[in-house]
C-alpha cells in the first residue's frame, strides 16, 4: 500500500481556487427512493368508459315489433350497416324461429351461427318475427335475438332486413371470419 502524501499549502490553495466557494450541506442523507409516478385516475376513466358503453347499447327490453334493429361491434365501420341494409352481402343461410320457445330459440341461434361460421358462410338471416302474437310481453324472440347477437364476439354487425327479406321481423347478421 503506498504511503499517504502530505498536501502542501500551495496545492490546497490551488484546489480551493479551482472549486470556488463551498457551502456545507445541512443534511447529508441521500434520497434513495425514486420519485412516485404522477397519479392516474384509473377508476374515473373506467367509470366513464362504462357509462359510454351503457349509453351506446340499446336496451333490448324497449324493443317493439316494428322497431328496426341495428348493431356494429366497437371498432368496426358503421358503413357495414348501410351495406347490410342495401343488400350488398349475399345471405347464405336462414333460420326461422317462429313458434319456438325462447330456450329452444336461444340454443338454435347459437348452433346456427357456429355452424355457419365454421362453413365460412358469414352473412346469414335470422327470422324472429315481429312479435305481433306475443301479447303484453312484446316481441320475445326479437328481444332475445337482439340480446344474444350483441353478446357474441363473433358477430361483427347486424340490422333488420329489407322489407322484401322480412323487414323488422328478421335480421341480417355479418359474422367475423375464423382465424386461419
Amino acid at each position: 500500500m503506498p504511503k499517504k502524501r502530505e498536501v502542501t499549502s500551495e496545492e490546497a490553495a490551488l484546489f480551493r481556487a479551482a472549486i470556488g466557494e463551498v457551502v456545507p450541506l445541512e443534511d447529508d442523507h441521500a434520497e434513495l427512493r425514486p420519485a412516485p409516478p404522477p397519479p392516474v385516475p384509473r377508476q374515473s376513466r373506467a367509470d366513464e368508459r362504462d357509462v359510454m358503453r351503457e349509453a351506446m347499447a340499446a336496451d333490448p327490453s324497449l324493443v317493439d315489433g316494428a322497431e328496426e334493429l341495428a348493431y356494429v361491434q366497437a371498432g368496426a365501420s358503421r358503413r357495414i350497416l348501410r351495406k347490410l341494409g342495401g343488400g350488398d352481402y349475399s345471405v347464405l343461410d336462414t333460420i326461422d324461429l317462429h313458434d319456438m320457445p325462447a330456450t329452444l330459440a336461444a340454443a338454435s341461434i347459437a348452433t346456427f351461427l357456429d355452424e355457419n361460421r365454421r362453413a365460412d358462410r358469414l352473412c346469414v338471416r335470422i327470422v324472429h318475427g315481429k312479435g305481433l302474437r306475443s301479447g303484453p310481453e312484446g316481441p320475445v324472440l326479437k328481444r332475445l335475438t337482439d340480446r344474444l347477437l350483441r353478446q357474441r364476439g363473433d358477430v361483427l354487425a347486424f340490422r333488420s332486413a329489407r322489407p322484401a327479406d322480412g323487414g323488422a321481423g328478421a335480421v341480417i347478421v355479418l359474422l367475423k371470419p375464423r382465424k386461419p
